[in-house]
């Protein structure tokens, strides 16, 4: 009804991906900007003026299409499918997990271990077809076993319980040196190429630069598939009988358990089901980066994606995705602040003298954020994205339980109701 967007004939349509004609072409015009963004970015092989000139056709966003941007939009796509596993676990089944980063660095090592190159480390490989559903199916197995033991105790307990895995999970990624490398030196992961079998040359190399995409524009390209799949595939759990069951164990378990819903079952579905995302999203963050070491896979990135569940909006896909972008963006909006902060304090009058209390350029200059690392005082830009994740996660908890999307609600209600007030 294209009058009445609101109103639903039919359980079909009421429950549909996208159940309304905004939602419709909300979603596609946000695709063609995405999948255009690589593209604008002009010919590699030819000069940077025509570059400039393709990268005018997108207007305000034009300068996404820089490499460095796109690696920046990349990751945003690798941490976005993780985060959906965890948004299942805890946005929809109210589990909560600190052990994220577990499953992820299983899906990681997974990956090495079947697409690794043959070597001293433990490696087979195997082309990207196979090692990357394997990278979801083993901490989903691993995620089943240790369930049983997870879903005895709720609350603090249970992120206490998951906690442990992710200590377990250092001190055996560190011990294990034929297979992760070691703490010192790593090991590289397999390359997001696609290939058959082992072949040298692959069907699709993503690393090389092509006619009009940049190797950094045909890795995001790729990620971005990867990540509308596993939208439509959350989404549609979240639509599904196993949705709402996970929804009514996270709204009152015991209500849930009267009503028929098994518990336990369910409990662990949920538990293998974000697994399987973590350890896919582990794998393409190892395979990304190309070489990391035991500890990248620390309690650190655990509270990264609990930052982006509850900045974002927990049990909802579209804050997921919202805060994923958001988590992953605000580092470098905070190193070009501090570089904005540290050029206007050297000039002069009142507003660079304020601002030259925000950052400290040399030893005995005192500020909040330190532009010198470890000859400055104060905070790195690392540890200044650590107190801003901390303090969103406290305002969001208070202020607004619904983050991200919980905003953008407020917005388009407000515009709904246009020009009345109530």
């Amino acid at each position: 009804m294209r009058g009445r967007p609101l109103l639903h004939v039919s359980y079909q349509s009421d429950q549909a991906l996208l159940n309304t004609w905004s939602k419709r072409v909300m979603a596609i015009a946000f695709l063609t900007l995405l999948v255009l963004l690589p593209l604008s970015g002009g010919d590699p092989a030819k000069p940077a003026e025509d570059a400039r000139l393709l990268t005018a056709k997108l207007p305000l966003i034009g300068f996404l299409s820089a490499n460095d941007w796109l690696l920046l939009l990349s990751t945003v796509c690798i941490y976005a499918i993780g985060a959906l596993g965890l948004n299942i676990l805890t946005g929809l089944a109210g589990q909560v997990s600190l052990g994220h980063a577990f499953f992820m660095g299983v899906g990681a090592y997974t990956a090495a271990w079947l697409g690794g190159e043959v070597g001293p480390l433990h490696g087979m490989d195997l082309p990207i077809w196979i090692w990357l559903p394997a990278a979801g199916i083993v901490p989903a197995l691993i995620g089943f076993a240790v369930a049983p033991t997870a879903v005895r105790v709720r609350g603090l307990y249970l992120a206490i319980v998951t906690l442990g895995l992710v200590f377990i999970g250092e001190y055996v990624f560190r011990n294990w040196r034929t297979l992760t490398g070691g703490s010192q030196a790593g090991r590289p992961f397999p390359e997001l190429d696609l290939r058959l079998w082992r072949e040298e040359t692959p069907i699709v190399d993503l690393r090389s630069d092509g006619t009009w995409l940049s190797g950094e524009g045909k890795t995001f390209l790729f990620l971005l598939v990867l990540t509308v799949l596993a939208v439509i595939v959350a989404k549609n759990i979240q639509r599904t009988r196993t949705g709402r069951a996970f929804q009514s164990i996270r709204d009152r378990d015991v209500a849930a358990e009267v009503m028929g819903i098994d518990e336990v079952r369910y409990k662990l579905l949920a538990f293998g089901i974000s697994s399987f995302f973590a350890g896919i999203s582990g794998a393409l963050l190892a395979s990304f980066f190309g070489r990391t070491i035991p500890e990248r896979w620390d309690l650190v990135l655990s509270v990264q994606f609990i930052a982006i569940i509850l900045i974002g909006g927990a049990g909802t896909v579209s804050g997921t995705l919202m805060g994923s972008a958001f988590v992953i963006l605000l580092p470098r909006a905070v190193q070009n602040f501090t570089e904005w902060v540290k050029s206007a304090s050297a000039g002069e009058g009142g507003i660079a003298r304020l601002l030259d209390v925000f950052v400290s350029s040399g030893p005995g200059d005192f500020g909040i954020v330190n532009a010198v690392p470890g000859v400055a005082p104060g905070l790195s830009v690392f540890q200044l994205n650590l107190v801003l994740f901390g303090a969103l996660i406290i305002f969001f908890l208070i202020f607004e339980p619904l983050g991200l999307f919980g905003i953008w609600l407020r917005i388009r209600n407000y515009w709904k109701g246009w020009p009345f007030t109530y």
